[in-house]
């Protein structure tokens, strides 16, 4: 893992004292107070430790400290300084030149946050001008940023573990509840993380500290209620997709080539591809997954093509002869990708490009391995660990993957509301003739019209209180028909239940249906912003959150996962691409089409963007099978039954009934048992992130001790 952390002390600490664990005044000695050394960036703390995160380095000290934690190149941290009191520090893959970031210090500096997240690249900026402190978060969520009140002012990271040691926080037992019950639901998880006072801030905000106060504000431009936006043109929109993909791809090969830590030496029957991947190391300079789709395809073709490393044929230039390493998965457990691996065999043909393909067997199913390290938070990934590990091995030090653009270029079903909130009637006969075609029914078109016009005259707040009432009296919809047309018309909602929340105690399912009641009362979503945009920003931030649990979980060392479709400039280009252009059948496969084209690319192979024809519930089905024996040992006495989550023995009546073929929603059962085996990993652990705090504090101190509940309060 790697991450920054610091904290912004209260101006009355500044001049010498603060308030420690105990409640005490101290002068300046003892750790948390702001009267430490400039040189160590911390405090004395107990038996004369200084109060620092493990193996971090500090980018600049006292009296609001900030460390970088974890291996980070050289050229991924960052910190150009204007004066003592006035500078910025990016971590990451960041495209701005030092001017840039001076330029963009300074419009900080007058209250323009947004230049700070306008640079190609993926980063985390932090600027600093006298005792304000600005972290920014990203628009997606795959780099979040998390606080909590700690000795008087407010302590920040870019993950939640390390504040949770630092406070001792415990379990927040309601948002683990609302992960399972509610997970596409910003209103039921709110800002809160599984530890208990720590929160983080919503994607497209910025955390904002005055010496010790904090203040979460946004940075994207709210849309007006009274003004209509113009209508965007989809062409320039498509060009907008391009360039911004381009660019994001471009700031990532020309950042410094890294080489892993040398081969140690051969191994009798192993080339060095193979001896590579034994060990755990990648292979030196730029590879991209080539899965046959058109996400990982756009990439890797984009990569291997633009000017300069890697895609330099032989004997032409400097550099010459290095070739993009194009990774493909074969899953030989599961058929049903053949088509996929075919266009991936035809794209790999390219001379620019190295074709890897990985065989993957039954020990990369799904549950395969159920050890792992402990991750920040927890998420679904985890049971796919082995299955995403085996392929990243093959691949190279800096990595590019298609995560995420699914969910910034796809149109989510609840669009069709907003279409008919816009009177385009017209642009729906397309989507819902597909959805037709998919299902063979003559009831699709009323089914699908009916629901998006009930959640076009549906308000945000009775959506919500609807969810609480449904979950309160467990009324799911388990009778909805399967496949495309079933997930659509569940869809069309403000939002719904989560597979998981069939399984859960009445107690827990209460528990969420307070947080939502309770989420009536905020104002968490934005003037003129509609069910259709809200329901998709919500799946890409859930998608965000298990992408970053899903790099920890398969983290390899000296290894770099590049997610281009997450940056911030693609998401906003995305985001104005229109909604007619979005909802139409196979979209995402015509935008990425057109952008290749724009940058010179058009020899694709027959079938490019055709869906898959493969199911994940083959594989996760398998898997389950293979692992029913683990499995069921697991959850003989699980920890979310001790807290109170769920019941051992209906958990494994559901395993066993998953395994033997009957359509449960394998996805809920993956949440599950991630959530079982993060919890189990978390305390199981024995070390802290933090040298001087007293018997090394550490997060979740008793274990699982439950709190009392708002549902038995009645708060």
């Amino acid at each position: 893992m790697r991450w920054l952390v610091g904290w912004s002390s209260t101006a009355a600490g500044a001049l010498g004292g603060s308030v420690g664990y105990d409640g005490r005044h101290d002068d300046g000695a003892a750790y948390g107070s702001p009267g430490g050394r400039e040189d160590q960036g911390g405090q004395v703390g107990y038996e004369g430790e200084t109060l620092q995160p493990v193996g971090s380095q500090l980018l600049w000290g006292d009296p609001d400290p900030l460390w970088a934690v974890g291996d980070w190149r050289p050229d991924e941290v960052r910190v150009v300084t204007v004066d003592p009191q006035t500078r910025i520090a990016v971590l990451g893959t960041c495209g701005a030149t030092d001017e840039q970031l001076r330029v963009g210090l300074f419009a900080a500096r007058g209250g323009a946050l947004r230049h700070l997240t306008a640079w190609p690249g993926s980063y985390t900026a932090i600027a600093q001008v006298g005792r304000r402190i600005t972290v920014c978060g990203d628009l997606a969520g795959v780099r979040p940023v998390f606080h909590t009140p700690w000795a008087g002012g407010t302590a920040y990271a870019t993950a939640a573990l390390p504040l949770a040691d630092l406070v001792e926080a415990n379990l927040d037992f309601g948002h683990l509840a609302a992960l399972l019950a509610a997970p596409d639901v910003p209103a039921a998880l709110h800002d809160s993380t599984p530890y208990d006072g720590v929160r983080r801030i919503p994607p497209g905000h910025a955390l904002i500290l005055r010496a010790g106060a904090r203040e979460v504000a946004g940075y994207e431009p709210v849309a007006s209620l009274a003004v209509a936006a113009p209508p965007a043109d989809p062409d320039s929109a498509v060009d907008a997709v391009r360039d911004a993909l381009i660019e994001a791809v471009r700031a990532r090969l020309s950042a410094p080539r890294h080489v892993p830590d040398m081969d140690p030496g051969p191994v009798p029957g192993m080339g060095p591809a193979e001896r590579r991947a034994a060990r755990g190391m990648p292979v030196p300079g730029i590879g991209a997954d080539l899965s046959g789709g058109p996400a990982s395809g756009t990439l890797a073709l984009l990569a291997a093509g633009l000017p300069g490393m890697p895609g330099t044929l032989l004997g032409h230039g400097t550099g010459a002869g290095e070739r993009l390493v194009a990774v493909t998965f074969n899953d030989l457990a599961v058929g049903g990708r053949e088509a996929e691996l075919e266009r991936a065999g035809a794209l790999a043909a390219n001379p620019r490009l190295h074709h890897v393909v990985v065989a993957g067997g039954e020990e990369t199913l799904p549950y395969a391995d159920l050890d792992g390290p402990l991750t920040d938070e927890p998420g679904p990934s985890l049971v796919l660990a082995a299955r995403h590990r085996a392929r990243l091995a093959a691949g190279s030090a800096d990595h590019f993957t298609g995560y995420g653009a699914r969910q910034v270029l796809d149109a989510h079903p609840a669009r069709l509301a907003d279409l008919l909130m816009d009177r385009k009637r017209r642009h729906l006969v397309r989507p819902v003739a597909a959805l037709t075609r998919a299902d063979g029914s003559v009831l699709v078109p009323a089914r699908v019209y009916g629901a998006a016009r009930r959640l076009a005259r549906t308000s945000y707040r009775a959506g919500v209180e609807g969810l609480a009432e449904r979950l309160l009296h467990r009324s799911f919809s388990f009778d909805d028909p399967a496949g495309a047309v079933g997930a659509s018309l569940a869809a069309l909602t403000w939002g719904g239940a989560g597979p998981a929340a069939r399984w859960l105690t009445g107690e827990a399912l209460a528990e969420v249906s307070v947080r939502l009641q309770g989420a009536t009362h905020r104002t968490v979503v934005g003037p003129g912003q509609r069910p259709g945009d809200y329901r998709a920003r919500a799946a890409l931030t859930r998608h965000a959150m298990d992408l970053r649990v899903l790099e920890q979980a398969v983290e390899i060392r000296s290894q770099r996962l590049h997610a281009p479709f997450l940056d911030n400039q693609v998401v906003r280009a995305c985001r104005a691409l229109p909604e007619t252009l979005r909802v139409q059948p196979g979209a995402r496969a015509a935008i990425l089409r057109t952008a290749l084209k724009g940058a010179g690319i058009t020899d694709l192979p027959h079938g490019w963007g055709a869906p898959s024809q493969a199911s994940a519930d083959a594989a996760a089905r398998a898997g389950l099978r293979m692992a029913m024996d683990p499995l069921l040992t697991l959850f003989e006495a699980p920890l979310l039954a001790e807290a109170g989550l769920v019941e051992a023995r209906v958990v494994r009546k559901a395993l066993r009934a998953a395994a033997a073929g009957e359509p449960l929603p394998l996805d809920g059962l993956a949440d599950l048992i991630s959530l079982e085996l993060w919890l189990r990993r978390l305390l199981s652990r024995r070390g802290t992130c933090w040298t001087g705090t007293p018997a090394r504090a550490r997060a979740v101190p008793a274990g699982i001790a439950p709190q009392r509940r708002a549902v038995s309060s009645g708060g």
